[in-house]
Order: C-alpha cells, then structure tokens, then sequence
C-alpha cells in the first residue's frame, strides 16, 4: 500500500505544471508530452463527466490519466468503457527511508551541484524525457514557475558537459525525484543512481525521512541497489 503523502505529493507537483491556477486535478501545461498534460484523479462527481471535461480542457496535446490508489473504485474499467486505452503496464512506485538508504560510490569525475540556468537544466532533461525542441522554451517557463519550491541538481564532467539530471520536490513532508535521467552518451556509468543519492544526501540535511518516485521497468534495478522498494503502481491511460 502506497502512503497517501506520496500520492499527495505526486498529485501536488502534477498540477504545479497547470498554466494558471488548477481549479480541478485535470492540469494543461501546453507542453508537447504527455505527462505533463492529464489528470490525476476525480472524486465526488461522475467520471463520464469528469471524461468529457478532460477531454475539451485538454485538446491538442499529449495527456495521461493516472490511475492510482487515490482514484476511485473502478477508475480504470470506466475508463476503458468511455474508450480511453491503456500505455504499457504502468508506472512503480518505489519508496526508501532516507536514513536506511544504500550507498554507492559516485563515478570518478563527476561533480554534483545546483542547476544555476533553469535553461540549461530544462534543456538536458528534455532531451533524455522525450519533450521535443520545440517544446523546451515552454517547458522552462513552466519548470520556473516552481520557485523554491524544487530543487535542481545537474551532474558533470570535467568538461564541463551535463551528463546527469534530476529535479526534486520537497512537499507533503517527503522528497519526490523527478526527471531523473542521464544523457545518452554517459549512459551505464551510476550517473543515475548517483544523482538520486545526491537528493538523498540533501533530503537528509533537511530531516526528510522519506523519498519516493515513479521509475520505469527498466530502471527498478537502479533504485533498488540504493533501497528503494516498489510499493505500488500508477496505470496510465491516453484518452
């Protein structure tokens, strides 16, 4: 069973990506991807209603519709029904105990500091997350309006080129990783698992107790080896 303070805080930071201020849990980045575009569940009216609303606030982009243990029972089969389709099996959600977490060496000649250019920071992530060129100004204006309210961390090299990203949002009492990603090129080296120990290092200075995340399949291994456990699933629908 997933902690509702990981379901809050993903709902939280979801709609911080709405251009404007969110009046429902169906959020509008305008960004060209989907994840940045949908809805994070509907409670207390019908969700043939709740369809047809999502459906007219969010045409003309990418969305999702996340279907986790906050939603209402029988979510994902009403979704069906209404002609929604399913993506893959779904997103882990996996969590850790930030003083129980594993350690693992940091890769020789990276160095982890704040993000000082959101710019720079969008620009890398975008390219490992699938947000097109065309999408990134936007992507940055939407990123900035965050504030304080997230704290950005770029890994890099001795040349000085970003290898390694991640975006943390400490709200609801836990730190949520997101955009958690390294650069092609870099790939298969523990940047990855490197940047998210960074976040835990800092979750700890701030006496946060605990971290979550949404991984891939691909990628579960990576979080376990720092002692993230998957507890849950989110099931993604495009509609």
């Amino acid at each position: 069973m997933i902690d509702s303070n990981v379901l809050a805080a993903n709902r939280a930071y979801l709609l911080g990506w709405n251009d404007g201020p969110a009046v429902s849990d169906i959020y509008r980045s305008g960004i060209p991807h989907a994840t940045l575009n949908g809805v994070v569940r509907v409670t207390g009216r019908p969700l043939a209603e709740a369809y047809e609303e999502a459906r007219d606030r969010l045409d003309g982009v990418p969305r999702v519709w996340w279907v986790g243990e906050d939603s209402e029972p029988g979510t994902a089969e009403g979704l069906l029904e209404l002609g929604a389709r399913p993506l893959g099996d779904g997103l882990p959600v996996m969590v850790t105990e930030v003083a129980s977490a594993s350690v693992v060496p940091d890769p020789s000649g990276l160095e982890i500091q704040y993000a000082a250019d959101v710019d720079e920071f969008v620009a890398a992530y975008a390219r490992v997350s699938g947000i097109p060129e065309r999408g990134v100004p936007l992507t940055v204006e939407r990123d900035k309006a965050f504030g304080g309210s997230v704290m950005r961390l770029v890994g890099r090299l001795s040349s000085g080129q970003i290898a390694g990203t991640v975006e943390a949002w400490f709200s609801h009492g836990i730190v949520t990783l997101y955009f958690v990603g390294t650069q092609p090129e870099f790939r298969r080296r523990g940047i990855g698992a490197s940047m998210t120990q960074a976040v835990l290092r800092h979750a700890a200075v701030r006496g946060v107790g605990m971290a979550a995340l949404t991984s891939s399949d691909m990628a579960v291994p990576v979080y376990r080896r720092l002692g993230f456990r998957e507890v849950g699933r989110y099931r993604l629908f495009t509609f």
